[in-house]
């Protein structure tokens, strides 16, 4: 049977493995796609419509993730060793910029912002919606590289 404290590792590499599978899936594979071989006055409308389908699974890996990495410091010494590892305040601050997207940014604001851009600029608009995801998948990329290395004593 697990433990707790494997448990919530293993739900927590699964939450983030959704989590930045999906955002790297977007970013390499369907904004390439969409600005290739769609009309750019229709990439937008596409991409909202495509990526409403999986804001809901990214929502629900952001909170799986942060729940279990919640208990996961609640079980390993908590604000102590959140104060000691630069890697798990890089982890919580990337949460932190993806709930705000997922949750506030994208519903209450982006989306209406972007939609009049790309009435606009529907080619500059995916540029700068791709350039923001590229920039998200990066840093993505290099904390999920902190996180294992610094869980496995490398960056003690």
């Amino acid at each position: 049977m697990l433990n707790d404290f494997v448990l919530a590792r293993v739900l927590h590499l699964l939450a983030v493995l959704w989590w930045l599978g999906g955002v790297l899936f977007v970013t390499a594979v369907l904004l390439p796609a969409l600005r290739r071989h769609v009309a750019p006055e229709r990439q937008y409308p596409l991409f909202e419509t495509l990526e409403h389908r999986f804001a809901w699974q990214a929502r629900v890996a952001t909170l799986l993730a942060a729940v279990s990495g919640f208990y996961l410091l609640s079980l390993t010494g908590g604000a102590a060793r959140l104060a000691a590892s630069p890697w798990l305040i890089a982890m919580v601050a990337l949460w932190s910029v993806f709930a705000a997207m997922l949750f506030v940014l994208e519903p209450w604001l982006l989306h209406r912002r972007l939609a009049a851009r790309a009435s606009r600029d529907p080619a500059g608009t995916m540029r700068r919606l791709q350039a923001l995801h590229v920039a998200l998948s990066l840093a993505s990329l290099a904390v999920f590289a902190a996180g294992v290395a610094g869980a496995h004593g490398g960056l003690s």
